[in-house]
């Protein structure tokens, strides 16, 4: 049996894939730190659009409030119609 001998790994070249290991690890966290920033900002708008909503919620008018009104206009304008003749 003969084994096959081992290539010996050249310097530059260990060299070359240890910088290129560490262009890729630097562009992933440039990517991290993007998407972290997207997050936060996002977690931002909705919290604003959370406390926008919650304002309108409060200050609208509830919908029976709405139709009793309605009712009652439509009451007045009918007997000031019926006496106005």
């Amino acid at each position: 049996m003969t084994a096959e001998p081992e290539l010996p790994v050249v310097p530059e070249e260990q060299a070359e894939l240890r910088r290129s290991l560490e262009v890729g690890l630097v562009r992933i966290e440039g990517h991290l730190a993007l998407l972290t920033q997207r997050d936060e900002q996002s977690a931002k708008n909705t919290d604003d659009l959370t406390q926008r909503v919650s304002g309108l919620e409060r200050s609208r008018w509830p919908l029976p409030a709405i139709a009793a009104l309605t009712a009652v206009g439509a009451l007045v304008v009918a007997l000031w119609q019926v006496l106005g003749r």
